[in-house]
């Protein structure tokens, strides 16, 4: 079966006006400014957690006489 003619020029027409639209991006819809995708508080429990369990084990590691 055939598309009518009218059919394929709507979908051609279309097709161009998509064409001529991209990469045309407005000004408003990109971010800009320092939006973090961690916000400071969780990456505050992190260092805290890091630095906490690091710390927790050295001393562990000096009060059991070095390599044990």
């Amino acid at each position: 079966m055939t598309t009518s003619r009218r059919l394929a020029h709507r979908k051609v027409a279309k097709f161009e006006k998509n064409i001529t639209k991209r990469g045309a991006v407005p000004e408003m819809s990109t971010k800009k400014g320092n939006d973090y995708s961690v916000g400071p508080l969780v990456l505050g429990f992190f260092v805290f957690v890091v630095i906490g369990s690091s710390s927790f084990q050295i001393i562990r590691t000096a009060s059991s006489g070095g390599m044990a």
